[in-house]
C-alpha cells in the first residue's frame, strides 16, 4: 500500500510538471490523441479471421470506432515499420528495411521531424510508454520526442530452459543450411505462465491509467506500445486457460503444397525460416501448443488495451480524444511455411486498425479501402495541426476523408517494402509482389483470402499486373545494413547467379 501511494505521488508530480494539471483554458477544438500499438498482432482476433482467438476489448472498441481491416505496414518488422510511421519517411527512401540497422544517426533521419516531436512543437505534451521506436535513439532524441520517462521495457519475462524451444535431437533439421537461418530468432520462443506484475505491458498500463486520473486541460499525444503478442509466448496462466488445446485447429491459411506456384526467389526466401517451421510442426500437437501460446498472448494484449480504454472512458478526456488501435506488423503462424513476420505476404504485412473520432456518426462502420500505417502521421496533422505542417515533407495520405465517410473514393494503394527491389502493393482486391529478378506474384483477395493461389501467370490478370507495375517506385534506397541484409543477398545471389 505504501509503495502504491508513493508511486501515485511520483506520477502526479511528473504529470503536473508535464502540464496535465495546468490552468490553460480548454480549447474544445483541440483533440487529445492516444495511439496504441501492439507488437506482432495479426488480424486473427482483431477481425475474426481466426474465430477462436479472443479479443473482447478490441471488439467492443470497434463498435464505437471506424475499422480498417486492410491496413498495412510500410515494412514488415518492428523497427522499420515504426521508423516509417513515426518519422514520416518511407523505407524505399530511407533504406530502413530491416531490424538491427542504425538509421537514426543518418543526417537525413536527424533532420526528419518525428510524429511526437511535431506534436510537441505545436503545443502538445508528448507522452510514451512501452515499446515505441524499437530502434536505438540517443537520450537527447528521446527527450525531443517525449516528456518524462518512456516506461518499463523488455520482451520478457523469458521462459526457463524447460520451456524454451530447442532443435537438439531433431536429426531431420541438421541438413538445413545454417547460413540460411538466423538462430537467434528462436532462442527465446517458449510457452510459460507468469504473474501479471512481471510484464512491462501491465506496468505501463498502470502508469497510463494513473495519468488519465490526474485531470488537466493541456492537449496531449500519448503512445502506448505493447510488447505482446510478440514472443516469447509468456503471459498469466488465466489467458492460457481460455484456450482448450483440443479445440485449436491448424490455421485455415496453411496449405501443404503452397510453395509450388511461387517463383524461385520466393521459394528460396521461405527456406530462411525452414528450421523454425520444421521444429514447431514436428507434431500437430506441438504446433497447436505453439498456437495456444500466441492466442493467449494475443488475449493478454487485448486485456491491457481494455484497461487503458476503460480508464480513458472514465476520465475527463473521453469526449475529446482520438484513439487509434493497431499493430506494428502482422505474423504468420504456419501459413506460407513460416512462423515469422519479415515477408511481403498478407499475414506479415497486415496491421489491423480501428480509429475512434470524438462525435463521429460512423462508429461501428468498416472501411474496406487499403491504407497504411504511414497514413497516420498526415491524418494527425490534418486533425490536430491547425495548419502547422512537419518541418520536412512526410509520406502517406491523410485518411480523414475515409474517417468522415468510410465509403468515400480512395485512389491510394498500400505499399510494403522488404529490401531494395522487394515490394508488395495491396489494393482493395489484389496483392501484387515483385522481386529483384522481376518475378511476380498476384493474389485475388475476393476469392483467396489466405493467398494460396498465385495468379501472376494467368492471362486473365495481365491488365491488373500492368497497372501494378506502373505504381512501382522508379528508385529505391540501398539497404542500411541490418539483420536480414546478408540473408537477402544470399537468396538473391543463389537465384540470380
Amino acid at each position: 500500500m505504501k509503495t502504491e501511494i508513493l508511486l501515485k505521488i511520483q506520477l502526479i508530480s511528473i504529470f503536473t510538471f508535464l502540464g496535465f494539471g495546468s490552468c490553460t483554458p480548454k480549447n474544445e477544438k483541440e483533440y487529445n490523441v492516444i495511439l496504441i500499438v501492439a507488437d506482432d498482432m495479426n488480424d486473427y482476433g482483431f477481425f475474426n479471421s481466426n474465430p477462436i482467438v479472443k479479443a473482447p476489448n478490441i471488439e467492443n472498441f470497434r463498435k464505437t470506432a471506424i475499422s480498417f481491416p486492410y491496413t498495412y505496414c510500410a515494412a514488415p518488422s518492428c523497427s522499420p515499420s515504426r521508423t516509417a510511421f513515426l518519422s514520416g519517411m518511407s523505407p524505399h527512401k530511407s533504406g530502413k528495411y530491416y531490424n538491427g540497422s542504425k538509421e537514426w544517426d543518418k543526417i537525413y533521419m536527424q533532420q526528419q521531424e518525428t510524429m511526437p516531436e511535431w506534436f510537441k512543437r505545436i503545443g502538445y505534451h508528448s507522452y510514451g510508454k512501452g515499446k515505441l521506436f524499437h530502434s536505438q535513439i540517443s537520450k537527447d532524441r528521446v527527450a525531443q520526442n517525449f516528456d518524462g520517462g518512456t516506461g518499463k521495457a523488455g520482451f520478457g519475462p523469458f521462459p526457463d530452459s524447460l520451456h524454451q524451444l530447442s532443435f537438439e535431437g531433431m536429426e531431420d533439421l541438421k541438413s538445413l543450411p545454417d547460413s540460411m537461418y538466423n538462430s537467434s530468432q528462436s532462442r527465446f520462443k517458449g510457452i510459460q505462465a507468469f504473474p501479471d506484475e512481471d510484464f512491462p505491458d501491465v506496468k505501463n498500463a498502470n502508469e497510463i491509467i494513473e495519468l488519465l486520473k490526474t485531470g488537466g486541460q493541456k492537449p496531449f499525444f500519448l503512445m502506448y506500445g505493447l510488447w505482446r503478442p510478440h514472443s516469447p509466448y509468456t503471459c498469466p496462466q488465466r489467458f492460457y486457460d481460455m484456450y482448450d488445446l483440443d479445440e485449436i485447429q491448424i490455421p485455415a491459411g496453411y496449405l501443404e503444397n503452397d510453395m509450388e506456384d511461387l517463383p524461385p526467389m520466393a521459394k528460396e526466401f521461405i527456406k530462411t525460416k525452414s528450421k523454425d517451421f520444421n521444429s514447431i510442426t514436428i507434431t500437430e500437437q506441438q504446433w497447436k501448443a505453439y498456437l495456444r501460446g500466441y492466442y493467449a498472448c494475443y488475449t493478454f494484449a487485448d486485456y491491457n488495451i481494455g484497461r487503458v480504454l476503460d480508464a480513458l472512458d472514465k476520465s475527463e478526456y473521453a469526449e475529446n480524444t482520438i484513439v487509434v488501435i493497431t499493430s506494428d506488423n502482422g505474423f504468420h503462424m504456419g501459413e506460407k511455411n513460416r512462423f515469422d513476420k519479415n515477408s511481403l505476404w498478407e499475414l506479415s504485412a497486415i496491421t489491423p486498425m480501428a480509429i475512434r473520432i470524438p462525435g463521429s456518426k460512423f462508429g461501428g462502420k468498416i472501411c474496406t479501402k487499403p491504407v497504411n500505417l504511414q497514413d497516420l502521421y498526415p491524418t494527425f496533422v490534418d486533425y490536430c495541426g491547425k495548419g502547422t505542417s512537419p518541418i520536412k515533407p512526410i509520406d502517406g495520405h491523410s485518411i480523414r476523408p475515409l474517417l468522415e465517410n468510410p465509403d468515400a473514393a480512395w485512389e491510394h494503394n498500400s505499399m510494403t517494402y522488404f529490401g531494395k527491389g522487394w515490394i508488395s502493393i495491396r489494393s482493395e482486391q489484389f496483392r501484387y509482389l515483385q522481386y529483384p529478378d522481376g518475378t511476380e506474384e498476384l493474389y485475388n483477395h475476393k476469392t483467396d483470402h489466405w493467398e494460396l493461389y498465385n495468379m501472376a501467370d494467368n492471362p486473365k490478370y495481365r491488365g491488373v499486373i500492368s497497372k501494378f507495375r506502373k505504381q512501382l517506385p522508379t528508385t529505391m534506397a540501398e539497404s542500411i545494413p541490418g539483420k536480414w541484409t546478408k540473408l537477402i543477398k544470399q537468396v538473391e545471389q543463389k537465384v540470380m547467379k
